[in-house]
């Protein structure tokens, strides 16, 4: 049998806490092995909110598993051809953004699975599998049991529809956008109302009963982020490298410029 590590994938399995790490200004392979030893256990290599292209994406994603850290990529959209590609060519997972109703969802679900689960396309060789040979129907046994696919539920109606969307198999996880939610919601940063929170609950009861995985993005406050995690939230967006960058670069020039 072909075993192919999703570091991400084991340690929600596991019950506990995946870490993610937004890529939005790293263009360099090296990026992977750098938020490895960091401690964070995906990549969340975003396409949508981003000019990255396949090339760069995909050879961040190979990166991340010699180092050890599962790629996982934002397409820009629902089309078969943004998650075909960077499936083929690396990445051990698709983030869906703007995911509202479950015929969403299965079209995600074919688009990103080999069949009988979906009606993914068949490339040939797998950089998953190192480029070995195998029979074609292991290869994409296998290869299905480590693709990791995560829909975002960033409206009202994807999160009335939690439930039907969680019930598809083939999905591993529903991930709340916190900040795009706030906003439909109407009550934009205010990531602690009661009706975000019901949200929460919404999603994270929906995740349980069809084994599914809850995560969370947009909510970088600790003691808030602690609450839904306490709640139940296993799949973590935990930050992103511009912010960090942006952090660590002011909180040094601060430093530097009280020395006189």
């Amino acid at each position: 049998m072909i075993e192919i590590p999703n570091v991400a994938k084991r340690r929600l399995e596991a019950g506990g806490l995946a870490l993610g790490v937004g890529l939005r200004q790293a263009r360099t392979v090296d990026i992977a092995r750098a938020m490895k030893t960091a401690g964070f256990d995906w990549l969340f290599i975003d396409m949508e909110h981003n000019a990255m292209d396949v090339d760069t994406a995909t050879q961040i994603s190979i990166a991340a598993q010699d180092a050890g850290i599962t790629p996982l990529v934002r397409v820009p959209g629902f089309e078969h051809h943004h998650a075909s590609r960077v499936l083929d060519c690396g990445a051990q997972g698709i983030v869906v953004p703007h995911v509202d109703d479950a015929e969403t969802a299965a079209r995600m679900v074919s688009n990103c699975r080999f069949p009988p689960l979906g009606h993914r396309s068949m490339a040939g060789a797998q950089p998953q599998i190192g480029f070995e040979a195998h029979p074609v129907g292991e290869i994409a046994e296998a290869v299905n049991a480590a693709t990791f696919l995560v829909l975002m539920l960033e409206t009202p109606e994807a999160i009335e529809n939690a439930e039907e969307i969680a019930a598809l198999p083939g999905v591993d996880a529903l991930l709340i956008g916190t900040n795009d939610l706030c906003l439909e919601m109407g009550i934009p940063g205010d990531y602690g109302h009661a009706d975000v929170v019901a949200a929460y609950e919404r999603v994270i009861a929906a995740c349980r009963r069809h084994g599914k995985h809850p995560g969370m993005g947009g909510v970088y406050a600790p003691d808030l982020a602690r609450r839904y995690v306490d709640m139940g939230m296993r799949l973590i967006l935990a930050g992103g490298d511009f912010a960090f960058l942006m952090a660590g670069a002011t909180a040094q020039a601060k430093s530097f410029r009280a020395m006189l």
